[in-house]
């Protein structure tokens, strides 16, 4: 049921990119004159501009029913019982320090440059 709202969604979405994109703009607000095409005169403006509308209000329909599909799926569980419920992880061969501290350089008493000791 999801994966079908969400293909629906998604079509939805590319479809209302693309009558967006084909309405004349009016307001000239980039500095683009809604100079003459393919689509000119106010019938087809107010097609495009139904279809804007229908579209938006689809794609509005779809995000709600994907939010409430999503709030049933994770109903009555958080992130961290989720946590609890994954395998623990399989222990590697990780390099072991040790824990006396003699990778450390010894400490100095004064700000001078640590060189390193000849053994």
């Amino acid at each position: 049921m999801e994966n079908v709202v969400l293909t629906i969604h998604l079509l939805l979405a590319l479809a209302l990119i693309g009558v967006v994109l084909l309405q004349r703009s009016e307001g000239g607000g980039l500095g683009m004159g809604g100079g003459g095409g393919a689509m000119t005169g106010r019938a087809a403006a107010t097609a495009l501009g139904k279809i804007t509308w229908i579209l938006a209000a689809a794609f509005i329909v779809t995000s709600i029913t994907l939010t409430i599909i999503a709030a049933q799926k994770s109903a009555g569980s958080s992130v961290l019982d989720r946590l609890g419920d994954r395998p623990a992880p399989t222990e590697q061969s990780a390099p072991s320090l040790p824990g006396d501290g003699s990778l450390l350089p010894p400490p100095s008493g004064d700000d001078a440059p640590l060189t390193p000791t000849a053994d």
